[in-house]
């Protein structure tokens, strides 16, 4: 027989805290995660069991999953070897109540990619196009990467709105067109010789900040990333775009510059 108090309602009855997940809120996920260039990190301590949090600096692969550098002498390394379990919090706090502004935690399992890995060349250029102060340390022999794959996300953008959605949302799949894996690098040097005003347009026009010397840093099958000092912006395609002739055009239309395609 049910104990229930018949004056208080059902929790099913109850409205909840959460709004269904659409294409906004993937968007607004995977622009916070991918413009991220610090990230809070909590990983599971071994030797107490109790949660511990630490900053890092975080990249992100050409499928969009989170990367990160770390040190094998930090405790936050040892835990991830440990128990691969971990979560990140992505999001700047800006002016006037910190609660207000978004930001997204993301649940991952994390993976050690080594030396020997075919990723590892490929993530340390990543990196080093996000990060170039990492030169003074990436290849020093404690350090190596990780790869976090999302598991499940929870986004909160803004007062009202908060979502849940499946790790899935922000990886990037490339189905039967794997052209971006290793053509990544190449794609942005040819980048900077035929569109080399572009990232400098795209920041002040679309994004309004100051100007600056921006240049692109990152480029996958999901959108483009751009760089200024320690100002980084994520911009999204509308849709998959496969080909580099293809996100020339692209950037030609945005910036109604006819740039020649090389």
């Amino acid at each position: 027989m049910s104990t229930r108090d018949p004056q208080q309602p059902a929790i099913a009855d109850k409205p909840s805290v959460l709004r269904e997940t659409d294409d906004v809120a993937r968007k607004q996920a995977r622009v916070l995660l991918r413009s991220a260039r610090y990230v809070a990190l909590a990983v599971i301590d071994p030797q107490t069991g109790f949660p511990a949090v630490s900053r890092v600096v975080l990249g992100t692969d050409v499928d969009g999953v989170p990367v990160i550098l770390v040190s094998g002498l930090s405790a936050h390394t040892k835990a991830l070897d440990a128990d691969p379990r971990c979560s990140l919090m992505a999001g700047e706090p800006g002016k006037g109540d910190p609660l207000a502004h978004p930001r997204l935690t993301v649940q991952c399992l994390a993976e050690r990619i080594g030396r020997d890995d075919p990723a590892h060349d490929r993530l340390r250029t990543r990196f080093l196009n996000r990060h170039p102060k990492t030169q003074l340390y990436i290849d020093f022999p404690d350090f190596g990467f990780f790869r976090l794959q999302p598991q499940t996300a929870s986004l909160n953008g803004g007062f009202g709105r908060a979502y849940v959605m499946p790790g899935d949302d922000l990886v990037i799949r490339f189905g039967d067109s794997p052209i971006w894996v290793d053509t990544t690098n190449q794609t942005l040097q040819d980048l900077a010789l035929a569109v080399p005003d572009a990232a400098t347009y795209i920041a002040l026009h679309l994004y309004g900040v100051e100007t600056g010397n921006w240049r692109f840093c990152g480029i996958d099958m999901g959108g483009m990333d751009l760089i200024c000092g320690e100002t980084l912006l994520r911009h999204e395609f509308e849709a998959p775009i496969l080909l580099k002739t293809d996100v020339i055009n692209y950037i030609s239309k945005m910036t109604n510059i006819a740039y020649p395609i090389p």
